[in-house]
């Protein structure tokens, strides 16, 4: 029985695998299920064991790279008054550092964000992904409109605001390095852009000195 779990677990990381290669290189609309079955050397039905429909695998394949919500919370309600939102720019930093540090990430989500058109049959895939943006900026919504917080923001600025924001810019850094690596980097550029977003945001805001 433990031989038989492991082979059907090599099996949905070899269809895993394949269908995020045809993605890239075809387009999720553009790429069937028997393409990726026959790419991962394994039948139709074995996909269809594994994942019920394309949207479910496409989903699947995004989680291998999305730090889950439940997660996010825990790292950022881990914190005190004073750091919080430290732990929320890291995240932020983190999350886009990543790209430079992790081949399949920068595939996935050049395949998320260039290479993927929402047809009804990935309906299922476009409202799990949604439901994923709208918890990531309630998360950052809830931490902003915690007194010690809401007192940082600047004039006119509301939590609703701020976390859109924040959420705006770091769609468009994703989507720009993606698209073409050569824009910044990373590694070197990515806490100081982070940095100028909250210092329009806050009254005062003091980077980490490290």
């Amino acid at each position: 029985m433990r031989r038989t779990k492991e082979q059907a677990e090599q099996t949905r990381v070899a269809i895993l695998a394949a269908a995020e290669q045809l993605f890239l290189e075809k387009g999720v609309a553009h790429t069937s299920l028997e393409q990726i079955a026959r790419a991962a050397g394994v039948t139709r039905g074995a996909v269809y064991w594994h994942f019920e429909s394309k949207a479910h695998l496409f989903h699947s394949m995004l989680n291998q790279v999305r730090l889950p919500p439940e997660q996010m919370a825990e790292r950022l309600g881990d914190c005190t008054d004073g750091d919080s939102l430290l732990a929320l720019r890291e995240l932020c930093v983190e999350a886009i550092e990543n790209l430079a540090r992790d081949e399949q990430r920068r595939r996935i989500f050049t395949v998320l964000l260039h290479r993927c058109e929402f047809t009804d049959e990935l309906r299922e895939a476009k409202e799990r992904h949604d439901a994923f943006i709208n918890q990531f900026i309630a998360l950052v919504e809830n931490l902003l409109a915690q007194p010690h917080n809401l007192a940082r923001l600047r004039p006119g600025m509301t939590p609703r605001l701020a976390a859109r924001a924040l959420h705006a810019l770091i769609v468009g850094l994703f989507t720009d390095w993606t698209r073409d690596p050569s824009l910044f980097d990373p590694l070197a550029d990515t806490g100081p852009l982070i940095d100028a977003q909250l210092h329009g945001l806050l009254r005062e805001w003091q980077p980490p000195t490290s």
